[in-house]
């Protein structure tokens, strides 16, 4: 039957190629997380976690060109889902309450009970070089975030206060770092910056 115009476009399947090449980055990245948590991060070498998938050290920096980067999915998802909380925030909630409930659901999500989870956030928070680029994973996604900002606030293009709200908010979750209630303390941070923004405009 002939295509109309309401018709969904085909999807492409996936390559043997490429599902090769995605077998081989999970394999990868399952066997370093899983020498990371049995000995941590700083005692495990590149060449035994290439070791453990049975790849080579050229085949590993290929997928992962950094060690840090073995642990973290820099899925484009991420990006995603954050300018989706701007954008499709409900009705009558601001711009840094939206970006509130995105920290505290994605970034300082609860363990839930999970052993594997629970030591996957102790690695990554007792290693100052997992810590750091992890944040600096996140703050990349700045001028985008600034972007939507401007946009859903309808505030001037190049306002230095979009880019502003952008880096503080991606900062934010590490106003938990060493404190009891690592929860209260990102809505803490995040109050500060509900103020500052309500400031400039107190009808928006």
């Amino acid at each position: 039957m002939p295509e109309t115009e309401t018709s969904p476009a085909p999807v492409a399947p996936v390559g043997r190629r490429e599902r090769k090449k995605a077998a081989t980055r999970q394999a990868i990245a399952d066997a370093a997380l899983r020498l990371f948590l049995e000995r941590g991060y700083d005692d495990v070498g590149i060449r035994e976690i290439a070791d453990a998938a049975d790849v080579s050290t050229t085949t590993l920096f290929k997928h992962f060109p950094v060690k840090e980067a073995l642990v973290f999915d820099e899925d484009a998802d991420h990006e995603a889902a954050l300018l989706a909380a701007v954008r499709e925030r409900p009705e009558g909630q601001s711009i840094p309450a939206a970006l509130r409930e995105h920290a505290l659901a994605r970034r300082m999500a609860s363990a839930g009970g999970d052993a594997r989870f629970t030591a996957f956030l102790r690695l990554i928070n007792s290693t100052p070089a997992l810590r750091d680029y992890h944040q600096a994973m996140w703050l990349r996604h700045t001028d985008a975030l600034a972007r939507a900002i401007r946009e859903a606030s309808g505030m001037p293009e190049g306002d230095p206060a979009c880019t502003a709200l952008a880096h503080f908010a991606l900062e934010a979750p590490r106003a938990a770092r060493g404190h009891d209630d690592p929860r209260q303390a990102v809505i803490r941070a995040f109050d500060l910056l509900e103020s500052g923004w309500d400031a400039l405009d107190p009808g928006r």
